[in-house]
């Protein structure tokens, strides 16, 4: 009899793209990072993504000092791995983009794949009132926002990354990154298996059509054959549908709070946690196994939670 397949859960706990106003569930200091991640990592997530945000105005940040409030405190209570981004804010610079990552030597990092239109404004419509200023200034200035990823930007983060043992989260948010990726990868400069994000239904990349995520999947095929890891992340009310086709297509998934704020139509969800809950839930009635955050190790080729600077 064949054995299960193991799926990794990641959880992205909290990120730049949606704003303290939108739900007073998503986690802004410290204390509610970590207790979001430790929920998170209790309900079958093997790997959390983490941004940190200004608890004075849930800005998002890419200090270490914000980090470092929280990262300690998530190691010391879970074996999850732990991913810290290198995509902070598209208003960022790539150096302030790499400072924690730099800094803390995670086992995983993410990294986007190439520039592109980045538009949140559409959400808008939807949220009219918004606590703090910099938060409408933040959506409606994606009218005119570039999340600028060129090619010497993602071969600095890539090498100065993979000289601290830290592996990569390849998050492509259309074929075209998956072309890039291959770039990266015939010049030897990705080390192992990549893991590929494929992300779908941010305005600027591709759709959240079931027919684009087979075609990322059939690109990647193309261009990766069997040696990719895949995982699949729907933005918004994407999410779960999405995620569920991706499960029973053979990939990994990425839930939380930083990608989707719902749980279902009109319904916010409580807590990274429930959402985790809820993909698990659907994993396990197609008879896939979870993956524990050591068999995510062992999958992804990571250096161990033992090997990280914090």
């Amino acid at each position: 009899m064949a054995a299960q397949r193991k799926v990794i859960i990641s959880c992205a706990v909290t990120g730049a793209i949606h704003t303290p106003s939108m739900s007073p569930h998503l986690p802004v200091t410290a204390d509610e990072i970590v207790r979001d991640s430790l929920a998170a990592a209790e309900a079958g997530a093997a790997i959390l993504h983490l941004h940190a945000r200004d608890p004075k105005d849930g800005r998002p940040t890419q200090d270490p000092a914000f980090f470092r409030a929280f990262l300690p405190r998530i190691k010391a209570e879970t074996n999850a791995v732990i991913n810290i981004t290198t995509g902070g804010s598209p208003h960022m610079t790539v150096e302030e983009r790499m400072r924690p990552a730099m800094e803390f030597a995670p086992e995983v990092a993410s990294l986007n794949m190439g520039s592109m239109n980045f538009g949140l404004f559409p959400m808008l419509q939807r949220f009219s009132e918004l606590r703090h200023p910099w938060e409408r200034d933040h959506l409606e200035n994606s009218r005119d926002l570039v999340f600028k990823n060129t090619y010497r930007d993602i071969e600095v983060i890539l090498t100065r990354g993979s000289a601290n043992g830290t592996r990569f989260e390849f998050e492509c948010y259309d074929t075209n990154h998956l072309y890039n990726l291959a770039h990266f990868v015939d010049r030897g400069l990705v080390p192992g298996k990549p893991f590929i994000q494929t992300v779908f239904g941010i305005l600027g990349g591709i759709g959240p059509h079931p027919e684009d995520l087979l075609h990322m999947r059939r690109t990647a095929d193309r261009l990766f054959g069997k040696d990719y890891e895949w995982s699949v992340l729907g933005a918004g009310r994407n999410q779960m549908p999405l995620a569920t086709i991706g499960l029973a297509s053979g990939s990994h998934v990425r839930v939380g709070l930083e990608d989707s704020l719902w749980i279902g139509p009109g319904q916010l969800a409580a807590s990274n946690a429930d959402q985790v809950k809820r993909i698990r839930l659907i994993a396990e009635a197609l008879n896939l196994q979870i993956a524990t955050p050591d068999e995510a190790r062992e999958i992804l080729g990571l250096k161990g939670g033992g090997n990280v600077a914090f």
